[in-house]
């Protein structure tokens, strides 16, 4: 994620890493980020029959795997990317996401996908360039149901008793799916982005009692609406979450629109206890992970400073704007859970005493208050606050914002965390 910053981020403002003394004055701000070329995107489509996550995916099933699927394809419909804009030029709707394929000259466009096959796409997406100027949070991919015959079932055996029994189970619930990539599930290479997809089989399957199912006539079993109705309908429960993603949304067969959370995926995020969500609060890698955003007349720039043994964030207000918001320094992509106790604990000093405003909000997309907002006095010695809250909703992708304008004056931030305490 912090190289894709650098990378994708090309509207705002770098955090440039000063030198090791408050002499220094080598440090400051640039609009946008070096030339580089394209960022492309390339895809991989497996089948996962390992038990935990491992960073080797076992994509061939074992001989004594209970199930085993052999053909599973969907199709590709759409790519999007979904990212946070601090260019007020930009006309993108930020919740909806943008549209990186199909590309315009044939908005029709659709791709086979063989998971069983071990699709990976490349060449399909030869024109996708990620440098949108946007700060990347998720990439969403997109498949229809039933659109031609047999994109619509997944075929495989079932082992039991000394014999393998072959079944078919029907996907026609679902009419369109799209599964959301979390920022950090993304693989970041120098010139590409690479997104895994991969079904895991165990999640599908393990724990339902198959020697329960009814063989049909032909010697397959049939899951659907029809036949073997109850595991059907639970198998139907764990398709989408047997995507390794970390949510997803998706229309039924009804028209209906559905959402939600892939549970031990977000739970491997979100449940940590005493772990920071402030990525580099200690600034030991420069600005990264951070925005320094600046409006409604504010001026300012920053640097990276030592003091002692840490790290300082230095902010330098030249011009204070007309809000506290004018200048603000602000840490998006913080995962946070409804109902849980979280701490934010900060030090903070100026040159000149007088207040900030310190504020968990909810996702760029409408910018409401979720956890605390804090107006905090400021003084010329340094001094730890700490703010215990409990966010009203969750949200994968809440912004935490240190707005320092409306004053002329110098700050120093450190050891910025937030911490999930139960």
């Amino acid at each position: 994620m912090r190289s894709l910053i650098s990378i994708i981020g090309s509207v705002l403002m770098a955090l440039c890493f000063a030198g090791c003394s408050e002499s220094d004055t080598t440090a400051g701000i640039e609009i946008g980020n070096p030339e580089i070329s394209n960022i492309g995107l390339t895809a991989e489509f497996s089948i996962d029959y390992s038990d935990a996550k491992p960073v080797v995916l076992s994509k061939v099933a074992a001989e004594d795997e209970k199930v085993v699927i052999d053909t599973f394809d969907l199709t590709l419909s759409e790519v999007k990317s979904y990212c946070t804009f601090y260019d007020k030029g930009t006309s993108v709707d930020v919740d909806k996401g943008q549209q990186i394929w199909p590309y315009e000259d044939d908005p029709a466009a659709v791709l086979p996908i063989s998971f069983t096959d071990g699709a990976y796409v490349k060449d399909a997406f030869y024109n996708i360039n990620l440098k949108n100027g946007g700060l990347l949070k998720e990439i969403g991919v997109s498949f229809q149901v039933g659109k031609k015959s047999g994109v619509n079932s997944i075929y495989g055996r079932i082992r039991q008793g000394g014999k393998e029994i072959p079944f078919v189970y029907e996907m026609n619930n679902i009419q369109l799916f799209e599964l959301l990539y979390n920022q950090a599930q993304i693989d970041i290479q120098d010139s590409a982005v690479n997104l895994s997809v991969a079904f895991r089989v165990h999640r599908f399957v393990d724990g339902l009692d198959f020697a329960s199912a009814k063989i049909g006539e032909d010697g397959v079993i049939h899951f659907s609406k029809t036949e073997n109705e109850k595991l059907w309908n639970a198998l139907n429960d764990r398709f989408l979450p047997s995507f390794q993603c970390l949510r997803f949304k998706y229309t039924a067969a009804n028209g209906a629109e559905y959402d939600g959370f892939v549970d031990d995926i977000w739970a491997e995020i979100v449940e940590p206890l005493n772990k920071n969500f402030v990525t580099n609060g200690d600034f030991k890698e420069g600005g990264n992970d951070w925005v320094f955003h600046t409006q409604f007349n504010g001026v300012a720039d920053t640097s990276i400073v030592k003091e002692k043994n840490s790290n300082v964030m230095r902010v330098h207000v030249t011009k204070g704007g007309n809000f506290s918001y004018s200048v603000q320094l602000l840490h998006e992509n913080i995962p946070v859970v409804a109902g849980a106790t979280y701490k934010f604990i900060f030090t903070i000093w100026s040159d000149v005493e007088g207040e900030m405003t310190a504020r968990l909000g909810n996702s760029i997309y409408n910018g409401e208050t979720n956890g605390f907002q804090e107006h905090v006095k400021v003084s010329t010695s340094g001094k730890s606050f700490e703010i215990e809250f409990s966010p009203a909703e969750t949200d994968p992708y809440a912004r935490l914002d240190l707005n320092l304008g409306k004053v002329e004056r110098t700050i120093w931030i450190k050891d910025v965390q937030l911490i999930r305490i139960k």
